[in-house]
Protein backbone atom coordinates (compact mmCIF):
# COMPACT_ATOMS: atom_id res chain seq x y z
CA UNK A 1 0.00 0.00 0.00
CA UNK A 2 1.55 2.94 -1.07
CA UNK A 3 1.99 6.65 1.26
CA UNK A 4 1.60 10.26 0.44
CA UNK A 5 4.89 11.69 -0.22
CA UNK A 6 5.79 15.20 -0.85
CA UNK A 7 5.20 15.44 -4.78
CA UNK A 8 2.26 13.47 -4.65
CA UNK A 9 -1.11 14.54 -5.93
CA UNK A 10 -3.89 13.84 -2.84
CA UNK A 11 -7.43 14.44 -2.23
CA UNK A 12 -8.52 14.68 1.18
CA UNK A 13 -11.71 14.88 3.24
CA UNK A 14 -11.17 17.56 5.97
CA UNK A 15 -12.96 19.29 8.73
CA UNK A 16 -11.01 22.23 10.57
CA UNK A 17 -11.96 23.56 13.53
CA UNK A 18 -11.26 25.73 16.58
CA UNK A 19 -9.87 24.75 20.14
CA UNK A 20 -13.54 25.99 20.86
CA UNK A 21 -15.00 22.83 18.85
CA UNK A 22 -16.22 26.12 16.21
CA UNK A 23 -16.09 24.78 12.71
CA UNK A 24 -14.07 27.17 10.36
CA UNK A 25 -14.09 25.16 7.30
CA UNK A 26 -15.02 21.74 5.72
CA UNK A 27 -15.23 19.67 2.93
CA UNK A 28 -18.14 18.04 3.85
CA UNK A 29 -20.88 18.11 1.24
CA UNK A 30 -18.31 19.05 -1.38
CA UNK A 31 -15.27 17.50 -3.65
CA UNK A 32 -12.10 16.38 -1.74
CA UNK A 33 -9.83 19.13 -1.10
CA UNK A 34 -6.96 18.45 -4.27
CA UNK A 35 -3.54 19.22 -3.73
CA UNK A 36 0.10 18.30 -4.13
CA UNK A 37 2.07 17.50 -0.75
CA UNK A 38 4.94 19.66 -0.48
CA UNK A 39 4.19 22.71 -2.89
CA UNK A 40 3.48 25.40 -0.59
CA UNK A 41 0.13 25.88 -1.05
CA UNK A 42 -1.20 24.38 1.82
CA UNK A 43 -0.52 25.70 5.58
CA UNK A 44 2.96 23.66 6.27
CA UNK A 45 1.12 21.80 9.31
CA UNK A 46 -1.56 20.54 7.25
CA UNK A 47 0.45 19.29 4.52
CA UNK A 48 2.61 17.76 7.08
CA UNK A 49 -0.15 15.72 8.54
CA UNK A 50 -0.86 14.32 5.20
CA UNK A 51 2.29 13.06 4.52
CA UNK A 52 3.00 9.22 5.58
CA UNK A 53 -0.90 8.71 5.43
CA UNK A 54 -2.45 5.79 3.07
CA UNK A 55 -5.70 5.93 1.27
CA UNK A 56 -8.41 5.35 3.73
CA UNK A 57 -6.03 6.97 6.60
CA UNK A 58 -7.61 8.70 9.04
CA UNK A 59 -6.31 11.49 11.83
CA UNK A 60 -7.00 14.32 14.00
CA UNK A 61 -4.14 16.78 14.68
CA UNK A 62 -3.66 19.64 16.14
CA UNK A 63 -1.70 22.66 13.98
CA UNK A 64 0.10 25.57 16.25
CA UNK A 65 -0.50 28.80 14.99
CA UNK A 66 3.28 28.94 14.05
CA UNK A 67 2.44 26.29 11.42
CA UNK A 68 -0.84 27.41 10.43
CA UNK A 69 -1.42 31.18 9.76
CA UNK A 70 1.27 32.42 12.14
CA UNK A 71 0.95 34.96 15.38
CA UNK A 72 -1.41 37.77 14.99
CA UNK A 73 0.85 40.45 14.02
CA UNK A 74 1.29 44.41 15.33
CA UNK A 75 2.30 45.46 11.84
CA UNK A 76 -0.76 44.32 10.27
CA UNK A 77 -2.84 46.23 12.50
CA UNK A 78 -3.36 50.01 10.46
CA UNK A 79 -4.32 53.31 12.21
CA UNK A 80 -6.36 55.20 9.36
CA UNK A 81 -7.26 58.89 9.96
CA UNK A 82 -11.32 59.08 9.75
CA UNK A 83 -10.82 61.82 6.95
CA UNK A 84 -9.25 59.56 5.15
CA UNK A 85 -11.82 57.07 4.75
CA UNK A 86 -14.18 57.83 1.63
CA UNK A 87 -17.44 59.15 2.56
CA UNK A 88 -19.60 56.07 1.42
CA UNK A 89 -18.13 53.94 3.90
CA UNK A 90 -19.70 53.89 7.50
CA UNK A 91 -17.33 51.88 9.71
CA UNK A 92 -18.67 49.56 11.98
CA UNK A 93 -16.42 47.41 14.33
CA UNK A 94 -16.40 43.48 12.30
CA UNK A 95 -16.91 45.42 8.82
CA UNK A 96 -15.33 43.38 6.63
CA UNK A 97 -13.41 45.94 3.47
CA UNK A 98 -10.64 45.76 0.86
CA UNK A 99 -7.48 47.40 0.80
CA UNK A 100 -5.14 47.07 -2.24
CA UNK A 101 -1.58 46.60 -2.06
CA UNK A 102 1.30 47.73 -3.92
CA UNK A 103 0.97 45.91 -6.61
CA UNK A 104 -3.12 46.13 -7.09
CA UNK A 105 -4.22 43.12 -5.41
CA UNK A 106 -7.05 43.11 -2.74
CA UNK A 107 -6.01 42.34 0.96
CA UNK A 108 -9.10 41.82 2.64
CA UNK A 109 -9.36 43.61 6.57
CA UNK A 110 -11.86 43.76 8.97
CA UNK A 111 -12.44 47.21 11.46
CA UNK A 112 -11.02 46.32 14.78
CA UNK A 113 -11.44 49.39 16.32
CA UNK A 114 -13.28 52.96 15.75
CA UNK A 115 -13.21 56.45 17.73
CA UNK A 116 -13.96 59.77 17.03
CA UNK A 117 -10.56 60.20 14.93
CA UNK A 118 -9.95 57.16 13.24
CA UNK A 119 -10.02 53.94 12.61
CA UNK A 120 -8.12 50.86 13.01
CA UNK A 121 -8.27 48.03 10.23
CA UNK A 122 -6.71 44.10 10.84
CA UNK A 123 -5.06 42.52 8.14
CA UNK A 124 -3.74 40.22 9.91
CA UNK A 125 -5.77 36.13 8.25
CA UNK A 126 -8.94 35.90 10.38
CA UNK A 127 -7.22 32.21 11.88
CA UNK A 128 -3.50 34.24 12.75
CA UNK A 129 -3.27 33.41 16.47
CA UNK A 130 -5.17 30.17 16.53
CA UNK A 131 -3.87 26.36 17.13
CA UNK A 132 -6.39 24.44 14.24
CA UNK A 133 -7.44 21.31 14.69
CA UNK A 134 -8.08 18.93 11.46
CA UNK A 135 -10.21 15.87 11.00
CA UNK A 136 -8.15 14.59 7.62
CA UNK A 137 -9.01 11.43 5.46
CA UNK A 138 -7.18 10.31 2.71
CA UNK A 139 -9.16 9.59 -0.58
CA UNK A 140 -6.70 9.40 -3.20
CA UNK A 141 -2.98 9.53 -4.15
CA UNK A 142 -1.91 9.90 -7.50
Amino acid sequence: MSVASKGNSVKVHYTGRLQDGTVFDSSANREPLQFTLGDGNMIKGFDAAVQGMSVGDEKSVTIPCLEAYGEKREDMMLDIPLNQVPPHIKPELGMELSLQNQAGQPVPVKVAHVDEEKITLDANHPLAGKDLIFDITLVEIA
